[in-house]
């Protein structure tokens, strides 16, 4: 029989985690990461969320590592994580779509002034005075940094709802509908031809900063950014300065360097800039633990997985 062992949402979880899995996949063995008799020889694979150091490195017959997550930073921070099993990284069309909408819904409030109108209606104000003309969804050329599971469900997204859209990533995809760019001497002629850009990227060492003043002052103005890939993408003084003299227009932010977002931080009192609290795309357990059993099968039958953690790539 097939173990596996979980680790994601706290203790309180397991009891819905091994629910689900006895439903969408009877014979599969679920263990409690947190059951001090858990057999570790017998884990075949570990669903998990931030392990515990040095605990995948002691299940000798681990076949996968299968993260809670899009991201696995919070697997590959352990040294001891054992290299010679695959990391698999959460997937499944529920936390696409999730993505889609949340970034549909954060680029339309940068074309509608929604930061505006959020300090107006804080100080009760009416604030229709100086208000930039309208511009629709079909003369906006929205730019996706990242074009990966995620990326390429955000640029399908927007252009069904009617924008121009254009894609940036390290290596060449092909994305219907998408104007796509690749490599880093292409990324200023991409950057160039965006009002806005939403960034998407993993995080890797060539990824990590990437967002700088210089990169938001090559944005057709009025320009907007919104960043749902990681924190530590953009440079944060830069974001700042960018909004305080206006090279930027507006912004959303979803992710942060430090989560929660200290309560000392300048960004919460920074005029044209929405912040939400990590909320872009989180999948329901129901989703991802059959995005899981979908996997274990797969990998069980010898078949390939589309959303294996490449060390080379960073992601």
């Amino acid at each position: 029989m097939v173990c596996l062992a979980v680790k994601s949402g706290g203790r309180s979880a397991f009891g819905e985690w091994k629910s689900l899995f006895a439903t969408l996949m009877p014979d599969l063995d679920v263990r409690d990461w947190y059951d001090p008799a858990l057999d570790l020889p017998a884990v075949n694979y570990a669903l998990v969320w931030e392990p515990d150091a040095g605990r995948l490195a002691q299940m000798p017959n681990l076949k996968a590592i299968l993260s809670a997550a899009a991201g696995v930073d919070h697997i590959t921070s352990d040294p001891t994580w054992p290299r010679h099993v695959p990391i698999i990284r959460m997937g499944g069309e529920e936390a696409a779509a999730q993505m889609a909408d949340y970034v549909q819904w954060a680029v339309f409030s940068l074309l509608r002034e929604a930061p505006r109108w959020h300090v107006a209606q804080k100080d009760r104000q009416w604030a229709r005075r100086g208000m930039p003309p309208v511009r629709l969804a079909s003369e906006t050329r929205v730019g996706i940094m990242g074009l990966g599971h995620l990326g390429a469900a955000v640029a399908q997204c927007l252009a069904r709802a009617g924008f121009q859209v254009s894609g940036w990533a390290r290596t060449p995809k092909h994305c219907i509908g998408v104007e796509c760019h690749a490599g880093v001497e292409a990324l200023p002629a991409f950057l160039q031809e965006c009002n806005m850009v939403v960034c998407l990227l993993p995080e890797t060492p060539q990824t990590r900063g990437i967002v700088t003043y210089e990169v938001l002052s090559q944005l057709k103005k009025p320009s907007g950014f919104i960043n749902v890939g990681r924190g530590s993408l953009v440079v944060e003084a830069d974001l700042l300065r960018a909004l305080q003299d206006e090279t930027l227009h507006g912004a959303v932010l979803d992710v942060f360097p430090t989560e929660p977002l200290p309560a000392s931080s300048p960004l919460w009192d920074q005029a044209g800039l929405l912040i939400t609290p990590h909320v872009a795309s989180e999948a329901s357990r129901r989703a991802r633990a059959h995005y899981v059993v979908e996997t274990i099968t797969a990998l069980e039958s010898g078949k390939a997985v589309a959303l294996r953690y490449n060390p080379e790539r960073g992601y």
